[in-house]
């Protein structure tokens, strides 16, 4: 195709993490026919050192970024020497591999000797990356477009799920409301040292979670798990809830224009926008419907509003499974990822549900549903999520999508403003020039 066309420039950051994969070979095949062509922005090296456990670690350590514990190996014994100095749990996945794939959270020695028995099906030729998992963060992603020396901050988004379920499943929120001002300058920070660590010229996104955001007393912490330069499944949701066209933007400073020559700054929106997934689980038979560390969903829709409530249930009601107002509902929270009962968070779902809703007392719940005695599901229960699926009753799998789920009914009766996305004001300068 370079050869056809005469292309002067490839930009590979446009095709998620595939066509990052193919800029080596791509690059030597260039040199090897004697091509005027460049891999446009993010160097090649750059790129791959981002991809690189141990490489990508060295240079947060020399910057002073903070990272889970964590560190790679190519044997069952060294998987296990890492478990047991990082401590369970622990988050284990096989690297350079898409979405999540045979991504788990596991507890002891047994679990982890089956799992690397699974990685090694999985990617025979490359090492297992086990990290400390931090339980009960606030994860973000953050996009952003950089020209090798400014940084421009596309948008940071909070995650509604939280740490266990994969960014790509998680609904996340712009702006996020769970930090305060000094903790978001200081993810600022980190994601403009990441930038420029990697000689960013493009897109980049960075994976963050908080630590004790809920505790005052322990002060939060922010760490990096991932950073991918190149464009991320939510640049579209950022252009849309920001009003900056971060995918243009990227474009443009690839091709040597500055960040000060486009005149754009870092737009927060008054309004807040919801990202919600689309699960394919209708279309698959016998899949697990549950969220976890590897990534299911098929696509993504997005609403706004002007509270989390509303742009929470209007998003997902576009995914074609809309929060019931009223009819009987099912609140589980047997599985260990649902708070006790007996504690203040159990009681407080408990009690949220069952003020708008008859709670099931059937016996058999599988067969109740299939009946179409029950209206709304909160469980993590595989054979009743299923069923759920089949009959096409809305239910929630996690505590924090319960939680948001509450939220939403408590603003389902607000009033909807209406309003193109093609309507809202342009916020740059100069971007079209």
């Amino acid at each position: 195709m370079i050869e056809t066309t005469g292309a002067d420039g490839v930009m590979v950051q446009f095709g998620g993490q595939t066509s990052v994969n193919v800029g080596e070979p791509l690059k030597a095949e260039i040199e090897r026919r004697g091509l005027e062509c460049e891999i446009l922005g993010t160097s090649v090296e750059a790129m791959d050192l981002a991809e690189d456990r141990d490489r990508f670690n060295v240079l947060m350590d020399e910057i002073g970024v903070a990272q889970p514990e964590g560190g790679t190996a190519t044997s069952r014994e060294g998987a296990l020497d890492l478990a047991h100095r990082i401590g369970y749990p622990v988050l284990v996945r096989p690297s350079y591999v898409l979405g999540g794939r045979a991504m788990r959270v596991v507890e002891n020695d047994a679990e982890l000797e089956r799992y690397i028995e699974e990685a090694v099906r999985v990617a025979p030729d490359k090492p297992i990356l086990v990290d400390q998992f931090l339980a009960d963060a606030v994860e973000l992603d953050v996009d952003a477009v950089a020209d090798g020396e400014d940084v421009l901050i596309g948008g940071v988004m909070e995650h509604v799920e939280s740490a266990g379920v994969h960014s790509g499943d998680s609904a996340c929120m712009i702006p996020p409301r769970s930090l305060d001002d000094a903790t978001l300058e200081r993810v600022r920070d980190v994601t403009e040292d990441i930038a420029r660590a990697l000689d960013t010229v493009g897109l980049l996104n960075v994976q963050l979670a908080v630590t004790g955001v809920h505790d005052p007393d322990v002060g939060a912490e922010v760490y990096v798990l991932e950073a991918n330069p190149r464009s991320s499944r939510t640049v579209p949701f950022v252009s849309k809830a920001t009003g900056v066209p971060i995918a243009k933007l990227a474009a443009k400073v690839m091709t040597e224009r500055s960040l000060t020559e486009l005149s754009v700054d870092e737009q927060i929106p008054e309004h807040l926008s919801v990202k919600e997934v689309v699960l394919p689980f209708d279309r698959l038979p016998g899949s697990d419907p549950r969220l976890g560390p590897e990534m299911k969903s098929t696509g993504e829709v997005m609403g706004t509003a002007r509270s989390l409530g509303k742009a929470y249930d209007k998003a997902q009601d576009a995914t074609g499974k809309p929060i019931p107002e009223s009819g009987t509902a099912v609140v589980d929270l047997s599985a260990e990822e649902f708070p006790d009962p007996d504690t203040d968070a159990g009681e407080a779902l408990v009690e949220g549900f069952s003020a708008r809703f008859e709670l099931s007392t059937a016996t058999d719940l599988i067969e109740a549903a299939r009946r179409g005695e029950i209206d709304l599901i909160i469980s993590r229960q595989r054979d009743l999520l299923e069923v759920a699926v089949e009959e096409e009753i809305t239910y929630f799998s996690t505590h924090a999508s319960a939680k948001a789920a509450l939220e939403a009914l408590d603003h389902a009766a607000d009033d909807i403003d209406v309003m193109a996305v093609s309507d809202r004001p342009k916020r740059v300068a100069n971007w079209g020039e």
